[in-house]
């Protein structure tokens, strides 16, 4: 089993030093799906709800979360953002909204958090602005589709 990199000797939690890491560009996509009801579909794409133009403001809320990550996930580091990107991908006859979320950076340490973040607050907004109608929308396969950039180099799932 490798060594868990945020305890130190002793067992205290800590934040990883990546003082002496190059700085590259580094980028990640993670994408998820909020399955719906034909009603919710409805609204969405008729864009009728009374909170306004759900994916507009999913999409902003997105871009939102990537940019606090390190306000949410314990030992995260902040990071300055180049890009963050949110695109959905409608399926009507499923009943489906899939965030894609892309993430970049030159820095010393990955935007894998940034974009599994900015995928999960822009399917919570979906949630949010259409439980009004219905609260069984099922948020599901949150994952990261690809990375690149750091030691340890290129990552597609």
């Amino acid at each position: 089993m490798s060594e868990l990199t945020h305890f130190d000797k002793d067992g205290n939690a800590h934040m990883v030093d990546v003082s002496d890491k190059d700085i590259t560009r580094r980028t990640a996509t993670a994408q998820g799906t909020i399955s719906v009801c034909r009603e919710v579909m409805d609204a969405v794409i008729g864009k009728t709800l009374k909170k306004g133009d759900v994916l507009t403001v999913a999409q902003v809320a997105g871009i939102m979360g990537t940019k606090r990550t390190s306000d949410l996930i314990p030992m995260c580091h902040p990071l300055s953002l180049n890009n963050a990107a949110v695109t959905f991908e409608v399926d009507e006859d499923a009943c489906t909204i899939t965030a894609i979320c892309t993430a970049v950076c030159d820095g010393k340490t990955g935007v894998e958090m940034e974009a599994l973040t900015g995928t999960s607050v822009a399917l919570l907004a979906v949630y949010d602005m259409c439980k009004s109608i219905d609260k069984r929308m099922v948020i599901s396969d949150i994952h990261l589709v690809e990375k690149s950039g750091g030691k340890s180099g290129d990552f597609r799932f």
